[in-house]
């Protein structure tokens, strides 16, 4: 051990003689000694802070009301535990304690798990409940009815236990159908899987083999505590039960056992017995049922034909005789006999006669033809006379407006004596303003032109000498120099 000082006999301190160890010795003695006092404990409490890292390592801290206690689960042994350990679940681990030198800390390296009494028990599976029931698992709408009369019944249990004898030995009693039995384990580790991997393969199989499909599943097994019926409680288990497309049947445990198969199943059957009751009838009251029914239906079969053997007497009372009505009836038919040929005869005669009458009336598609055409050339005569007077009117229209025109020329203005002044530029002279004496003008008369010079009168002053004319460009149409006297 190590001292933390000393004094010598006349008590006086010597702590100058104690030896001077380094960190790392110091935390190697302490993990010596606190592994070799605590090689195996077990250690209750409620779990905190759990997380699990990415290298497969469960890390979280166990406390109580009074101190705190980290723990570690390696991956290894994380691999194998069988309980799922969440913040809040109260439980029993065993392990070892240790130290974590690197930073002055210990902790227990827990090797197992187990929920601690039953209290922890129960509120593991009201959160898994909740947790399942969320996701749908447990709805009423997902639920299937059980078929009247399976052919071949699937039983998940323990092939060695007492549950499957009196599975067997209740069917044989009502109705003696095919079991198939898939054994598994019911309670302890690997029990959930095989439960689970069982309803699968009775769900795999297609009934081309030579195993045939169960028309119904039974998972059952007997009565037990709570840990005892865990396996039934398991999350694959559940999950399996309610995928099942098969219908299945619920009897674990006694009438007050509940587990979470139940909620999941089809059905819950109070115990495993009473699922035989459930999965099949009686055989005897089938067959009394099926007997009474088919002598109920006989009588009905005989008052039916007796009531109508009754009725159809009082109707065929009530009949006339038929061969007096067929006698009438048939001569009847020979009058209509008669009256039809005759009938038939004066009708064509009567249509032969109106058929003359209508013919006789008919005119001549000839003389039809004829009135047609000298109606169209009347008609073309008239067209003809109406478009030589338009055509007339409209010419002498066109006359008049021309004659009308001519008036309007300046030609016919000349001839009443009147002449067309224009200077040296050929421009027409509108003003004496526009002309100077000694200008030189010319005249336009009807007959002719004549020259002229202005000797007095004129008022525009004489020009400088006159800049040389640009050359004209052709006129387009009539000259421009013409003027108008209106």
């Amino acid at each position: 051990m190590i001292d933390d000082q000393s004094t010598d006999n006349n008590g006086s301190n010597t702590e100058h003689n104690l030896p001077v160890y380094g960190v790392a010795e110091v935390s190697h003695a302490l993990k010596l000694t606190v592994e070799q006092a605590f090689q195996r404990v077990r250690v209750r409490g409620e779990i905190s802070g759990f997380k699990r890292a990415a290298s497969g390592h469960l890390y979280f801290a166990l406390k109580d009301e009074d101190a705190v206690l980290d723990g570690v689960c390696w991956r290894t042994t994380a691999g194998r535990i069988r309980l799922q350990p969440e913040d809040g679940m109260e439980v029993i681990v065993t392990g070892r304690m240790t130290t974590y030198p690197a930073r002055s800390r210990y902790q227990l390296v827990v090797e197992s798990f187990e929920l601690a009494g039953e209290g922890a028990l129960l509120k593991l599976l009201e959160d898994r409940r909740r947790k399942l029931a969320a996701e749908g698992l447990f709805d009423a709408e997902r639920k299937r009815e059980l078929p009247f009369l399976p052919a071949v019944i699937g039983v998940v249990t323990s092939p060695t236990g007492s549950v499957i004898r009196d599975i067997l030995h209740r069917l044989a009693d009502r109705f003696p159908s095919r079991v198939l039995v898939w054994p598994v384990l019911v309670q302890g580790d690997g029990a959930a899987e095989q439960i689970a991997r069982a309803i699968a393969g009775f769900n795999a199989l297609d009934g081309e083999g030579a195993v045939p499909r169960p028309d119904l599943l039974i998972v059952a097994r007997g009565g037990g505590s709570l840990e005892d019926l865990w396996a039934f409680n398991e999350e694959n288990v559940v999950r399996a039960a309610a995928e099942s497309a098969i219908p299945l049947i619920s009897a674990v445990g006694h009438e007050t056992d509940t587990t979470l198969i139940d909620y999941a199943a089809d059905v819950r059957a109070p115990t495993p017995t009473a699922a035989a009751e459930m999965a099949v009838p009686v055989r005897h009251e089938l067959l009394a049922q099926v007997m009474e029914d088919g002598a109920r239906l006989t009588a009905a079969a005989n008052r039916r034909l007796e009531e109508g053997r009754l009725k159809l007497s009082g109707l065929s009372r009530g009949l006339p005789d038929l061969a007096r009505l067929v006698n009438e009836r048939a001569q009847r038919l020979d009058d209509w006999s008669e009256r039809l040929a005759g009938g038939l005869r004066r009708g064509i005669e009567a249509r032969a006669r109106e058929l003359a009458t209508h013919v006789a009336g008919l005119r001549k598609p000839t003389h039809q033809l004829a009135q047609a055409g000298e109606r169209l050339r009347v008609e073309a005569k008239a067209l003809e006379r109406a478009f030589a007077d338009e055509i007339r009117g409209r010419r002498q229209r066109l006359e008049s407006l021309g004659a009308l025109l001519d008036s309007y020329s300046h030609e016919r203005v000349l001839e009443r004596g009147f002449a067309l002044v224009t200077d040296a530029d050929g421009k027409t002279v509108a003003s004496v303003q526009a002309v100077a004496a000694g200008d030189e003008v010319a005249l336009r008369l009807a007959d002719g032109a004549l020259s002229a010079r202005i000797t007095g009168g004129g008022t525009r002053s004489k020009p400088g000498p006159k800049p040389a004319p640009k050359p004209k460009s052709k006129p387009k149409g009539p000259d421009a120099r013409q003027g108008s006297l209106l």
